[in-house]
């Protein structure tokens, strides 16, 4: 970044009216690359409505940076999808109140500006708020995606484990690095 003012992120649970936005970013090249998700209107309805409505135990934030939209981050509880918890659980203990966190920058502009480390920050942060419970946040990463475990040693993260677990894009090697963060 080249401010000397730390950035102003807000956020809200993602909308069904969001969701033309969401494609839009799940079809940069940046993203897709990663994300590996279906963005015809029917997947995005499919994949994130049952959040937007409610209906999943996980949140799907819509991240602003000074009112304007920059990104997405899907926040949610082990506990509550216990599969990928037993999936971690070989490479790293993953306590009951552990928290993971997903998250894209999805305007190509905003891109290796240092906003990601900045967000991930801020969200870490606003989670021992919003979740009393939350003991830590744990997120897996594949290895191959450098910019996002960089992202996440610069936002105070450390890397605790690494292992194999299911790539989201099956063009990528299994081996993943896991991240973690402790409530303070």
């Amino acid at each position: 970044m080249t401010t000397d003012t730390a950035p102003s992120f807000t956020w809200r649970r993602v909308t069904e009216e969001d969701f033309p936005l969401l494609r839009a970013w799940l079809e940069q090249p940046h993203v897709a690359r990663w994300w590996n998700h279906e963005t015809s209107p029917e997947a995005v309805r499919r994949d994130f409505g049952p959040s937007a409505r409610g209906e999943e135990p996980n949140e799907d934030l819509l991240v602003f940076l000074d009112g304007r939209p920059l990104g997405l981050v899907q926040r949610s509880r082990y506990r509550d999808y216990p599969e990928y918890r037993e999936e971690l659980a070989p490479l790293t203990e993953v306590p009951e109140n552990a928290v993971s966190l997903d998250y894209l920058i999805g305007d190509p502009g905003s891109v290796g500006r240092g906003l990601g480390p900045a967000m991930i920050r801020a969200l870490v942060e606003r989670t021992w708020t919003d979740d009393p419970e939350a003991g830590c946040v744990i997120i897996p990463v594949v290895a191959a995606n450098r910019a996002s475990w960089r992202a996440l040693e610069k936002a105070g993260l450390r890397r605790v484990a690494e292992g194999d677990l299911e790539p989201d894009n099956p063009i990528d090697d299994r081996l993943h690095y896991v991240y973690r963060v402790d409530r303070p």
